[in-house]
């Protein structure tokens, strides 16, 4: 019995170290494929690029994954070429931005992206106004294309408009 007992305690022992190994191994690799130094999605992006060294041209790209509040998973990636970017003017962006710019359209962002969409729920909300300023921001937000009417009285935020809403939000940070 005392070798069956022992034979065991060194069996549990080996698929210990097995299972430690098996998740170090994970760990590791799954930190190196995300670390790359910190930047891994910048690297990835620059190695893209092409090598023509006659062009200062470079990228900017948005990406990001995440699953709603709501369950729903999104995904979305966004490149442009900078060429062109300084040199043109951005007043046309004004309005997708100014839309932003108010803190009710901001909370009506926050709720619609976390699965609060009909008027009557959004009018129930503390601090967004009566039903005429709802409106008046709604309209905004559509407006501006932040969000779109899903339905008679029914609002959502587009899947293409919600990783650009959270990059902006990451930008505001200081």
């Amino acid at each position: 019995m005392t070798d069956e007992i022992s034979h065991l305690r060194e069996e549990l022992l080996a698929l210990t170290e097995r299972v430690a190994a098996l998740e170090e191994t994970r760990r590791g690799s799954r930190s190196a494929a995300l670390d790359e130094g910190g930047f891994w999605a910048l690297n990835g992006l620059v190695t893209r690029r092409p090598d023509d060294e006659s062009t200062v041209e470079g990228a900017v790209m948005l990406v990001g994954s995440l699953t709603l509040p709501t369950g729903a998973p999104v995904s979305w990636q966004q490149t442009v070429g900078t060429a062109g970017q300084l040199e043109t003017t951005w007043a046309d962006r004004t309005a997708v931005f100014a839309a932003l710019g108010h803190p009710v359209r901001l909370e009506l962002l926050r709720h619609i992206v976390a699965g609060t969409s009909a008027t009557s729920e959004l009018a129930a909300i503390e601090g967004l106004g009566t039903t005429g300023q709802l409106h008046h921001h709604l309209r905004q937000l559509v407006s501006a294309g932040w969000v779109r009417q899903s339905g008679r009285g029914s609002y959502e935020v587009p899947a293409a408009r919600i990783v650009p809403l959270l990059v902006c939000m990451l930008g505001a940070e200081r």
